[in-house]
């Protein structure tokens, strides 16, 4: 059984229309007018016991809604959906008993009192057992290092320092799937890194299942094999990071630091053999190659390498938020993968400086 399996989903809100002016507020007093929109447009996707997934998309995309009927905080308008085996909405007392949630903007600790104390109440809401409560409660607090941070208010806690007792909060109880809302908003790489650090040690050594929404894409880096991206209510994408940057990167470049000053004109015959590639000069001792990504790297090195006299060399390639971006433009992932972007240029890198192809 599937940790997760969605099928057909679909979210529809009726949304009043308020008339402009004076006139237009008070005919909305006694007859208001509707509008209906769909925030999620029949998406199916099926998430196995273990992954790490992640589910991206921009603003108003309807991450955030999927997230709130997969948890039970809303009912889908059509569709079917089922974790761990319950329908959310329809089996809340025993469904919420299997997950953890974090929504990075909204907490659910007591804002006024020691977090020790809302770790407590949350175990009786949850009835765990006082032995597996201790257990599991030690075991959170020394791996994000929360021993001084116990008996302190929330209120008086960093934003990194909360975003940790929101965790340990969500664990208490040992669910089996955890859903995280933009967990890492607003904090800095330190803790950001420590927060990834301790979702992969989770998985690894509890088999958590989890579904993470985030806008930084360094998250999904760091923790994600797998990518399902949303664009107005639809995926368009659903598949490995890797075959993302693999299948959609338009390339990667190499910058060379010669030990004397460069030739382009000599260095544009050494490649020839291969398609797309383009030359760069960069200052007296620095030249860039691009490479497509189907031109395996080493043999367009040892082909450089094997004439000239190199100091340094650097491989910079297309990161995901350019990948991203570019699925984004097109309107699904398979438009990119065919080339039916708008103004689609063959694969040279955007904003590049002036270059020279291979002759």
């Amino acid at each position: 059984m599937p940790a997760i399996d969605v099928k057909d989903l679909r979210k529809e809100f009726r949304v009043q229309k308020n008339r402009e002016g004076l006139a237009g507020a008070f005919k909305d007093l006694f007859k208001r007018e509707y509008t209906e929109v769909t925030a999620v447009k029949d998406i199916s996707f099926t998430i196995p016991e273990g992954e790490i997934c992640g589910y991206i998309g921009e603003n108003g995309a309807g991450k955030s809604t999927t997230i709130k009927m997969l948890t039970g905080i809303l009912v889908p308008t059509s569709g079917q959906l089922k974790v761990n085996g319950y329908v959310p909405y329809q089996e809340r007392e025993k469904f919420v008993r299997e997950i953890g949630v974090v929504f990075g903007q909204r907490s659910q600790l007591w804002w006024d009192i020691g977090v020790i104390e809302s770790f407590q109440l949350l175990r009786k809401v949850y009835r765990v057992p006082e032995d597996d409560y201790r257990k599991r409660l030690n075991e959170l607090v020394e791996r994000l290092q929360l021993g001084d941070l116990l008996t302190r208010p929330v209120r008086k806690l960093s934003l990194g320092q909360r975003m940790r007792c929101e965790l340990v909060a969500s664990l208490l109880h040992n669910p089996s799937i955890l859903f995280l809302d933009e967990p890492t908003i607003g904090l800095d790489i330190v803790v950001k890194t420590e927060i990834r650090d301790f979702l992969k040690m989770l998985n690894r050594e509890h088999g958590t299942t989890i579904l993470l929404t985030t806008h930084d894409l360094q998250d999904i880096e760091a923790l994600c094999s797998r990518v399902i991206m949303l664009d107005d209510g639809r995926i368009i994408y659903d598949g490995g990071l890797e075959e993302l940057k693999e299948k959609w990167s338009k390339g990667r470049e190499i910058r060379f630091q010669f030990t004397s000053r460069p030739d382009i004109n000599e260095l544009i015959p050494l490649t020839r053999d291969f398609p797309d590639v383009q030359w760069t000069s960069e200052d007296e001792l620095t030249a860039s190659m691009w490479l497509p990504h189907h031109i395996n790297v080493s043999d367009a090195l040892s082909r450089v390498v094997g004439a000239k006299e190199i100091r340094d060399i650097k491989i910079i390639e297309t990161n995901t938020d350019e990948i991203v971006r570019e699925i984004y433009k097109s309107g699904s992932a398979e438009a990119r993968k065919h080339g039916q972007t708008s103004g689609e240029d063959g694969g040279s890198p955007a904003g590049q400086k002036e270059t020279v192809p291979n002759a």
